[in-house]
């Protein structure tokens, strides 16, 4: 089917702004479904335009819409991390779906959708509840930041992409437009390893984010604060949702969005929502079977419009799908598809696998074991961070997070290294896992990581999911913060990211235990203070207790075979 294209149609928001899309219609008769897609990454960008092109030919009306502030639409940008205080997002998103819905050819009936920033902005205008809107279809967007983030600030994904936007400002401004290939070339080459490793960062240079940088300072000072809160919002959703996400997506929290629509959202819709989730990392061009060194087969290159055309025929023509469970995952190790009817799997059988050591689990080469079996009388194990020398983040160029081996850090003494023997059968894990470790420090504030790892019989080893705390919040954020004393032992619970894996036999499960992943997320200065105003990195003294009285353990989501 051919299709007529329109640049720059304007719509006019509520308070008179004018806001401008990109329009792919299907030249043909009769009127259409519409799509509509709100991003401030720039309407123009080639995956959107390529996917806008394939849902026109497929009889849709396909609308890219450049949000407010950014590229060619008029206003004032704010950023989303900032507080759902704007509530202009919301209220463009409502204007937007209209106007989108009463376009020329259309049948009336409309799917919000994007990928994270662009499935926050349809997040924030579903509950609104357009009276047009009929599905919404989002990927790489958590339901809470706080699930995301852990309160902590992403040091080297948002000043990159930080200064992406920044170059979309300066353009408003009257500077040279700058292809975003050559803004990620500067970036790389020039100015990553000035900001990343800036002290402190909160005296980071106005005119290094251009008109952002206010917006960035601010971001810096709300890290535990919940401004995204979607949770609060499902009841308020009335339309069907599709959550998609990957095992590696840094924001798998896109989970959360499909468990609170089948629990919180309205009754009525409850079993029409869908989520998928494939061994991808966090872009809609990363649905490919390779991942870092990791080959998952065929099953697993996917196009982001053929999920979201599927999508769009059950839920705006009616049409059935041929994948019609509510839960799709793909089964990372033996490399398929699975379907489900819930998430998590209500056949899970949560398993304790303790930690054990002679005390000297540092790094891969130590005595560090995991097992089934409880610990009885043993050492603890200590090791020194210190945030002059974090342990480097293992992840893509674009830092968002892969698959990587992980030899680079086995030499590291910061890091515990606890691992099974070679396991007698595959071994199925999906859904959360959790670290339960008790611990003393000499800081007032630091941080805890783990890493859980696949090692295969040759030795090479491939990172499967991490999670990381920040003790002050070990009791909840904001007022809920509180400062550690030294030398009291406290337990800690660490949330890593769900993961669907069948780790197969001979391979050994390892869990690596350290306080920093950086600059995947910030150093903890182990002061105490704001680390935006806080010039000063001190060493902190860890020790990991793994005893009777402490049993250290790792708990895993195992499905029986």
């Amino acid at each position: 089917m051919k299709v007529l294209f329109e640049e720059n149609a304007e719509a006019i928001m509520a308070d008179g702004t004018i806001l401008r899309s990109d329009i792919f219609r299907p030249e043909a008769e009769g009127s259409f479904p519409v799509l509509l897609s709100r991003t401030p990454y720039d309407k123009q960008r080639p995956g959107y335009q390529r996917i806008a092109r394939f849902m026109a030919q497929n009889g849709y009306i396909c609308v890219l819409q450049d949000i407010r502030g950014t590229h060619r639409s008029d206003g004032e940008y704010h950023l989303a991390r900032n507080g759902r205080q704007f509530t202009t997002d919301a209220e463009d998103g409502y204007a937007s779906v209209e106007w989108a819905a009463g376009l020329p050819g259309s049948n009336g009936k409309l799917c919000i959708w994007g990928h994270s920033y662009s499935s926050w902005s349809a997040w924030v205008a579903a509950p609104t509840q357009p009276p047009h809107l009929t599905a919404l279809f989002g990927s790489g967007m958590a339901a809470k930041i706080l699930n995301n983030t852990r309160g902590i600030f992403e040091t080297g994904r948002r000043l990159h992409w930080m200064y992406q936007q920044a170059a979309d400002s300066r353009h408003r401004s009257g500077g040279v437009a700058i292809s975003r290939t050559e803004i990620d070339a500067r970036w790389y080459d020039v100015e990553r390893y000035k900001w990343v490793w800036y002290l402190p960062l909160g005296d980071i240079p106005d005119s290094a984010f251009s008109s952002l940088t206010p917006m960035l300072k601010q971001y810096m000072q709300i890290q535990n604060l919940e401004s995204w809160a979607f949770d609060e919002v499902h009841p308020d959703v009335t339309v069907p949702t599709c959550s998609v996400t990957g095992w590696y997506d840094r924001i798998i929290g896109a989970i959360e969005q499909y468990e609170g629509m089948e629990q919180n959202g309205p009754v009525e819709l409850r079993g029409k929502h869908r989520l998928i989730i494939g061994p991808w990392g966090h872009g809609i061009e990363k649905l490919k079977r390779n991942q870092g060194p990791m080959d998952f087969g065929p099953d697993a290159d996917a196009l982001y419009e053929e999920l979201l055309l599927d999508w769009c025929n059950l839920q705006l023509k009616g049409q059935l799908s041929p994948n019609p469970a509510p839960v799709r995952l793909f089964i990372m190790g033996d490399n398929r598809w699975q379907n489900e009817n819930e998430w998590p799997l209500a056949r899970t059988q949560y398993t304790e696998f303790y930690l054990h050591s002679g005390g000297h689990a540092n790094s891969a080469f130590g005595d560090g074991k995991l097992s089934p079996i409880k610990p009885l009388a043993e050492s603890p194990d200590k090791y020194v961070y210190d945030p002059k020398d974090p342990v480097m983040s293992l992840m893509g160029k674009d830092v968002q997070m892969e698959p990587r081996f992980q030899e680079p850090l086995d030499e590291r003494l910061d890091i515990l290294v606890f691992q099974t023997d070679g396991l007698a059968d595959d071994l199925l894990v999906i859904g959360p896992v959790t670290l339960k470790i008790w611990v003393s420090t000499d800081a007032p504030d630091t941080d805890f990581t783990a890493k859980l790892i696949d090692v295969f019989p040759d030795g090479s080893a491939v990172n499967v999911t991490y999670g990381i705390i920040r003790c002050e919040n070990r009791n909840g954020y904001a007022e809920k913060a509180e400062h550690m004393k030294p030398g009291q032992i406290y337990p800690l619970e660490i949330a890593l990211n769900p993961t669907g894996i069948a780790f197969k036999k001979g391979h050994r499960i390892r869990l690596d235990i350290s306080s920093s992943d950086f600059p995947n997320f910030d150093r903890n200065h182990n002061t105490g203070r704001n680390f935006w105003s806080d010039p000063e990195l001190r060493p902190a003294h860890q020790t990991v207790f793994h005893d009777e009285t402490y049993p250290s353990h790792l708990v895993l989501p195992i499905i029986p075979r």
